[in-house]
C-alpha cells in the first residue's frame, strides 16, 4: 500500500500572474502569464489530482490501486504528484523520445515507467502508448486508467485556475491556451466566459498536429498537439486557432529566457508567441496566457545549442502568422492561424 501524503494536496495552485512584455520578436503592449511551473507538480497536477478524486468518489479507483496513463511526461510528473498525495503507484506508459532527464525525474518519483520503443505506423508514438497501456490493464485489472484524453474530470480540474485569473486580472479580452488533451482550454474557458462573457479564446496547436484538422506528420515539439482526436478539446469554444513551429518557439523560448528570465518548453513558447503577436495587433487589449512549466525539462533540446543547431530550429523565424480560410484547406508547414474552428472531418468519421 502506497502512503497517502495528503497534505501535498496544499501545494497545487494560486499560482502568480507575470507581465510580459518581451519582443517575440517586435515589441507588444504586453500581456500577463500565470506561471504554472511554479505549482506542485506544475499545471497537470490540477487535472491528475481532480481525475483521481473523482474516481475515488465514484468507487472506480480502489484504495490503494495502481494508476495507468499515457503522457508524454507533462501529465506524468502530475499523476505522480496526486499518486504520492492520495496513496496510489503509478505506472506510465512513455515512449523512446522522452528525454532522459525526465524519466529520471519520473523514476524518482517513484513512477513505473513502460517505455514503446516504436511509433503506430498511423496513430504515431501516442497510438503506440495506448496500445501498451492496454496491454498493462490486461495484466493490471484492478489498475484505474484516467484516459485524459477523453475524460470530463480532466476540464473540470482547471475551474481553480480560471477563478484564481479572475481575482488577480478582475478583466480580461483574450484567453490563448496551448491545446493537447483539450483538458486545460477547455476547463478554463467554461468558468472564465461566465465571469467575462465576452472572453475570446485562441488556442495553440503545433505544425503536424491533427487536432484542428491538419494531417498527422512527425512533431518534434512535446506537450501540445495530437495524433488522436481527444473528446476533451471543446472545438466550439474557440473564435481561432494558430499553429506553430519548433523554430518560432525556440527563438520564442530563448527570448523569454534571456530578456525577462521567466520562461519554460514547447507548450511556453508557443503561447507566449501567440499572445504577443495579438497584443501586437490588437492594441489595448488585455491578454492571458497560461504558461505549463518551466525550462528545467527542456536543458537538453530548446535550450541546447548542438540539438536545435542539427535539427534546424536556430531559423529564420516567422514573425506573424499566414492566415488560412479552413483548416482542412491546406497543410501548413509554418506558423499560421485560421479563424474558422470546426471540427475535424475525421474526428466524426468522414472520409478525407
Amino acid at each position: 500500500m502506497t502512503r497517502a501524503n495528503h497534505h501535498l494536496l496544499d501545494l497545487v495552485g494560486k499560482t502568480p500572474v507575470a507581465r510580459i512584455d518581451t519582443a517575440l520578436p517586435h515589441p507588444h503592449g504586453g500581456f500577463w502569464a500565470k506561471l504554472e511551473c511554479l505549482s506542485a507538480g506544475g499545471m497537470k497536477a490540477r487535472s491528475a489530482v481532480a481525475m483521481l478524486l473523482a474516481a475515488r468518489a465514484r468507487g472506480d479507483l480502489a484504495p490503494g490501486a495502481a494508476v495507468v496513463e499515457s503522457t508524454s511526461g507533462t501529465l506524468g510528473i502530475g499523476l505522480v504528484f496526486a499518486g504520492q498525495a492520495l496513496g496510489h503507484p503509478v505506472i506510465l506508459v512513455v515512449d523512446a523520445e522522452l528525454e532522459p532527464s525526465m524519466r529520471a525525474l519520473l523514476r524518482c518519483h517513484g513512477a513505473r515507467l513502460e517505455i514503446v520503443d516504436r511509433p503506430h505506423p498511423v496513430g504515431g508514438w501516442q497510438q503506440a502508448r495506448l496500445d501498451r497501456l492496454q496491454a498493462v490493464r490486461r495484466e493490471l485489472p484492478r489498475c484505474f486508467w484516467p484516459d485524459q484524453y477523453n475524460n470530463p474530470d480532466n476540464p473540470s480540474g482547471y475551474t481553480d485556475l480560471a477563478r484564481e485569473l479572475v481575482e488577480q486580472l478582475g478583466q480580461a479580452d483574450v484567453l490563448v491556451c496551448s491545446v493537447g488533451t483539450g483538458g486545460h482550454s477547455a476547463g478554463t474557458i467554461a468558468t472564465l466566459r461566465r465571469y467575462w462573457p465576452r472572453l475570446r479564446l485562441i488556442g495553440v496547436d503545433t505544425i503536424g498536429s491533427t487536432i484542428f484538422g491538419q494531417p498527422a506528420r512527425s512533431r518534434i515539439m512535446r506537450g501540445l498537439g495530437s495524433s488522436i482526436y481527444p473528446r476533451n478539446v471543446a472545438y466550439d469554444e474557440f473564435d481561432e486557432v494558430h499553429w506553430v513551429g519548433p523554430v518560432e518557439v525556440v527563438d520564442a523560448c530563448r527570448r523569454l529566457a534571456r530578456d525577462c528570465f521567466v520562461t519554460g518548453g514547447w507548450s511556453t513558447g508557443a503561447v507566449a508567441l501567440v499572445a504577443a503577436w495579438v497584443a501586437r495587433v490588437e492594441a489595448g487589449a488585455s491578454v492571458v496566457t497560461v504558461f505549463p512549466d518551466g525550462p528545467h525539462r527542456y536543458l537538453g533540446t530548446i535550450f541546447d545549442d548542438d540539438f536545435c543547431q542539427a535539427r534546424g530550429l536556430f531559423g529564420p523565424a516567422a514573425d506573424r502568422p499566414v492566415e488560412i480560410g479552413h483548416a482542412e484547406s491546406v497543410e501548413v508547414t509554418g506558423w499560421a492561424r485560421c479563424r474558422s474552428v470546426t471540427v475535424p472531418s475525421r474526428a466524426l468519421g468522414v472520409p478525407a
